[in-house]
């Protein structure tokens, strides 16, 4: 059994963006522009942790914090001036957003040379098509992790738990593109017989958000197992008083594995430097184009 250290490979990614970056002569740096609405306080940690990387790397990154009480009007004003200006290469619009506005709307504002979140109807469109687009972040991470570590996608049974359009809905349409070639099904909370599903699987990818929803029962033996899922469970052991713990029983799982990813530090680096290296293809289309 082999754990995919993300935090590595995501190092490995930042220092390729960065040599990269060095070799572009340019008359500004990249700047993506974050807009946060509202002090939920895992989107402050976020966006700081893509601030900081952005730094690191050498982009540029401006940070918009509205209130909570924004309307939907004065989000769409701040959108529709940073689509329009020629020094911001991509807009990240950090999720969620206050339940009065709505994200969809949100989304589909953001301009698609810009949109490095991916999660416009355009980019998931280009995606279908099997055109160039903005990859949604975290499948584009999770895509980079099976390549990196060696998993072997063509002809496999790669079973996707989740279906939304941040990881589930794109991560089935790059695992069923040319080049990664698997049999793809998307399992969700009306699937049935979860278990027998996941049973027959060469890959997992657990994205709902729910601890302990892969249990070793449901793996085969040398299964790839890929763990999208933050989840907080109280914990005694911690000054916070919880943990953070993924979608899949990791203990009981791992030892049936060929591969897996733990939480921490398995696919959650990799969305920030997707998020990274989107925004430097997004700036060489703006200025080397």
């Amino acid at each position: 059994m082999e754990i995919i250290d993300g935090n590595a490979v995501a190092k490995s990614i930042h220092q390729e963006l960065c040599a990269e970056l060095a070799s572009i002569k340019y008359h500004r740096p990249p700047c993506v522009a974050f807009i946060r609405v509202g002090e939920d306080p895992a989107s402050v940690s976020y966006v700081k942790k893509k601030e900081r990387v952005a730094g690191e790397i050498g982009i540029t990154s401006k940070l918009h914090i509205l209130p909570e009480s924004t309307s939907q009007a004065e989000l769409n004003s701040l959108i529709d001036s940073l689509n329009a200006n020629e020094n911001v290469d991509a807009i990240l619009i950090q999720a969620p957003l206050p339940k009065h506005l709505d994200e969809r709307a949100t989304f589909n504002r953001v301009r698609a040379d810009k949109d490095v979140d991916g999660f416009s109807a355009a980019n998931l469109g280009f995606l279908c098509q099997e055109e160039q687009a903005f990859v949604a972040c975290t499948p584009a991470g999770i895509v980079e992790l099976l390549k990196r570590a060696g998993v072997k996608t063509a002809g496999k049974q790669a079973v996707i738990i989740g279906r939304s359009i941040i990881v589930g809905k794109p991560m089935a349409l790059l695992l069923m593109k040319k080049g990664m070639d698997a049999t793809v099904t998307v399992c969700h909370s009306r699937s049935e017989n979860l278990a027998k599903i996941c049973s027959q699987a060469d890959i997992i990818i657990a994205a709902v958000g729910r601890p302990n929803t892969v249990t070793a029962d449901m793996v085969k033996e040398g299964a790839c197992v890929i763990d999208v899922g933050i989840n907080r469970v109280p914990s005694s052991q911690t000054k916070t008083g919880y943990k953070l713990v993924g979608d899949v029983d990791f203990a009981n799982v791992a030892p049936k594995c060929s591969k897996i990813t733990p939480v921490p530090g398995g696919v959650g680096p990799m969305t920030v430097a997707m998020l990274m290296h989107n925004t430097l293809a997004a700036y060489k289309r703006h200025v080397l184009e």
